[in-house]
């Protein structure tokens, strides 16, 4: 997500189903309790979670 892929793109780097990705996409969103994929992004760089 932090480098901008899709979901599609994520998917077939790791070989696992589209739905899966956006399972596991939705699941981090709620998490984190955030609206979309750059909010969430965003929080992961704030917090350092990210290199």
């Amino acid at each position: 997500m932090a480098s901008g892929f899709s979901n599609w793109e994520i998917a077939y780097a790791l070989r696992t189903a589209e739905g899966t990705v956006k399972n596991q996409v939705s699941s981090v969103l709620a998490k984190l309790k955030v609206r979309d994929r750059t909010l969430a992004v965003l929080m992961a760089l704030e917090e350092g979670w990210l290199g």
